[in-house]
């Protein structure tokens, strides 16, 4: 299993900030598009991305186990 959490509008959207997939063996991109398909999260493709707290690109490969943080882009003031 991959744990997956989600940050600011991305936590809001989805109405929870993690979850629990069987999504070992896909790539980081594969992921943000089945999400993105899946539950309607707009954006979560360009979204950055840390994978067991160590930031990833697209194209790494999830093992069982990992855990996936999805943080989109903030502003503030």
């Amino acid at each position: 299993m991959i744990k997956v959490l989600f940050f600011a509008r991305l936590q809001e959207e989805l109405g929870k900030d993690n979850m629990e997939l069987d999504t070992a063996g896909w790539t980081i991109d594969e992921l943000k598009n089945w999400l993105e398909t899946e539950y309607k999260l707009d954006g979560v493709t360009q979204t950055m991305t840390a994978v067991n707290e160590e930031f990833t690109d697209g194209s790494h490969i999830l093992a069982s186990g990992d855990t996936v943080a999805l943080i989109p882009p903030v502003s503030g003031g």
